[in-house]
């Protein structure tokens, strides 16, 4: 994955799910983009600037605006990149603060004329030979980003990894995410081989028969109760395609998702 990402459309998109591995700092360019996850949703707009943190699930859309094409840049900030320059500046973590996954940064026209000048660098940072100017763009960015917020080291310099949670608690909220067991495994602290031991002595069931019963329940649930139309709710609930909602569905309920009312 290029460290800086730069993204340009012209027809709306859903991303879908996406599991954040490394923070990053975005910038929107033009268009919107709406990002969900368990606590809410936020929308960005053109001019507007957010941080993400990593390990979190989310799910994304793009818009572009209208008559244009949707733009924006992200800049990664890997875990080795980060311990190299915690060395390199003698910058550390304090104490562990409950952070939101996604957090708009107000208000900060030097952080935005930064982001802005990268679109200057775009035919050049991906070219071979430009990895000692990525590497300094990067930590320009951090550097900016800790003279204006001091409190993000604590995000940043964090170099633990997921501790052992409730892993029923987790499902529950989490089962609509379209990632890999192994992904659910690591949030919730454990390998693959216990998450799968423990999630049996919960559930009594498989972790994929689970997940795709509990979204298939969800799918019910709002097809009958809300009047949601079946494109409305398929992605959202971890369905690939449509094809593959409609059989499974039809498979556990007996009938055709189209004719739940």
């Amino acid at each position: 994955m290029p460290a800086i990402r730069y993204s340009c459309h012209y027809q709306k998109s859903r991303e879908g799910e996406q599991f954040v591995p490394g923070h990053a700092l975005s910038y929107i360019q033009a268009g919107e983009t709406m990002i969900s996850d368990t606590e809410g949703t936020r929308v960005f707009t053109s001019g507007d600037l957010y941080f993400l943190r990593r390990n979190h699930l989310a799910k994304f859309q793009k818009t572009p605006p209208e008559n244009g094409d949707y733009k924006s840049i992200a800049i990664l900030f890997p875990q080795e990149l980060l311990r190299n320059f915690s060395l390199k500046y003698g910058y550390s973590s304090g104490q562990k603060t409950a952070w939101p996954a996604f957090m708009p940064l107000t208000s900060q026209p030097v952080l935005v004329n930064y982001m802005e000048s990268l679109t200057e660098y775009e035919t050049l940072l991906g070219k071979p030979g430009s990895e000692a100017l990525l590497l300094l763009k990067q930590e320009e960015a951090l550097l900016l980003l800790l003279r204006l917020h001091p409190e993000f080291a604590d995000i940043l310099f964090d170099f633990t990894e997921p501790g052992k949670i409730d892993l029923e608690a987790f499902m529950n909220k989490n089962f609509h995410f379209n990632v890999s067991l192994e992904r659910f495994a690591y949030l919730t602290g454990r390998s693959i081989s216990t998450f799968k031991r423990d999630f049996e002595k919960i559930f009594s069931i498989t972790p994929s028969r689970w997940l795709q019963k509990r979204r298939l329940e969800e799918a019910y649930y709002l097809l009958k109760e809300k009047h949601k139309s079946v494109s409305e709710i398929y992605l959202g609930l971890g369905f690939e395609d449509l094809s593959h909602f409609s059989f499974a569905f039809k498979k556990q309920y007996g009938v055709a998702p189209s004719l739940v009312a």
